[in-house]
């Protein structure tokens, strides 16, 4: 993307740059210098498109960083080179199209330097030359990078589609709100047209009212932010050509889970509950602004290691992923885990690729079979809402 496409001319830029955010002049940094609109997304020629989820991989050191939480056996080799051996194991086994890391993917104050952390962190994404995008956690922000320092160090990498923050909003909270638009099937009559909407969001850290303590929430900025992004993008969808009905599938990525997600019990949801919900101790409303949207099916975040349950309330699925990283807190013998969602296209009447059908979810084990589990439909064109148990693997 040329300079002049971000609407911020270089010239402009270098005369201006002290008067302007300094978020916006590290995103058109980026944009000049990496190009990140080269690497469009959009559905494979199988009419799907898989996203891998690593949420919470805690990395420290690298081989110096002893593992938390593994069986004794484990415990005189295991490293952060675990996580990342993990991270090699998933690419190669699901073969993704985009990978989202969803928060706390270093662990700050145990990492010397944040920079050298984030790098060696992200490597195994980096090298698969497959596009991802990340959003910050509360810990990321605690070794010698602010969370702005970190944002801005992670848009700098190689294959990233990762934004500090939207360039077409002047303020809004936090680092890392952005989204991210999936084109149809190359060639069919949805080959310029967004099928399948993805949304980041930072949750924060922690409170930064003196009197409400506890974790982070989604401002009213960044609401703001996502109901004009999502109007937006509802209104391109609906409209010629290809006009349709309902507006595209959303998918939500953050880190600190909302308050809503204590709303399940064993009766209601797929996979387990091991922890409380440790959300914000006030409700931002987000949810209610999720489902006055209409067009998100599910939220994922991380947060809760040892919670990797997916619920649905009100049409939209909240999903945890549990907990990745061998340097975060877990359960000896319980496995680390990552989820793989994908969402497959329908078929037109000429039988080519059409809008998204169905949107389903499961989990791998980082067990010597990478077992796969829970697997579920998440959402259907057909039946809005349903969720259903399938056999693991996307079959």
């Amino acid at each position: 993307m040329t300079m002049k496409e971000v609407k911020i001319p270089f010239l402009t830029v270098v005369v201006v740059a002290a008067l302007l955010p300094i978020w916006v002049l590290a995103a058109a940094k980026q944009h000049h210098q990496i190009g990140v609109e080269t690497k469009k997304l959009r559905f494979g020629s199988d009419g799907q498109f898989k996203i891998l989820q690593v949420a919470d991989m805690h990395y420290g050191n690298g081989k110096t960083t002893t593992c938390e939480d593994v069986l004794p056996s484990q415990f005189p080799t295991c490293s952060d080179l675990n996580t990342t051996a993990f991270v090699h194991r998933m690419i190669q086994a699901e073969k993704p199209n985009l990978i989202v890391f969803t928060g706390d993917n270093i662990f700050g104050s145990d990492a010397a330097d944040a920079a050298k952390s984030l790098n060696e962190a992200y490597a195994p994404a980096i090298s698969s030359n497959i596009p991802w995008a990340a959003v910050l956690g509360n810990h990321d922000q605690e070794s010698d990078l602010s969370r702005e320092g970190v944002m801005k160090h992670i848009v700098g990498l190689q294959n990233t589609l990762a934004q500090v923050n939207p360039l077409d909003q002047d303020v809004i909270d936090g680092f890392g709100n952005y989204n991210l638009e999936v084109s149809g099937v190359e060639g069919s009559g949805f080959e310029n047209k967004s099928v399948l909407n993805l949304y980041f969001l930072d949750s924060g850290d922690y409170s930064t009212v003196p009197s409400i303590g506890g974790y982070g929430w989604i401002k009213p900025s960044q609401q703001y932010w996502f109901e004009r992004t999502s109007a937006k993008l509802r209104k391109a969808y609906t409209s010629k050509p290809q006009a349709q009905k309902a507006p595209a599938p959303g998918l939500t990525f953050f880190h600190i889970p909302l308050p809503e997600f204590g709303s399940f019990d064993s009766s209601n949801f797929t996979g387990v509950r091991q922890e409380g919900i440790s959300s914000a101790s006030v409700n931002s409303g987000f949810f209610t602004t999720m489902v006055a949207a209409g067009d998100v099916k599910a939220a994922f975040v991380g947060h809760d290691h040892l919670n990797d349950f997916c619920g649905e309330l009100f049409g939209i699925n909240l999903c945890y992923a549990g907990g990745f990283g061998y340097h975060a807190y877990g359960k000896a013998g319980w496995d680390r885990r990552s989820r793989v969602v994908v969402a497959s296209l329908e078929k037109s009447e000429k039988g080519g690729w059409g809008a998204v059908k169905s949107i389903k979810t499961w989990k791998r084990l980082d067990d010597q079979h990478l077992t796969a589990i829970d697997g579920q439909v998440l959402w259907s064109k057909s039946s809005a809402g349903t969720r259903r148990k399938k056999t693991v693997g996307g079959t």
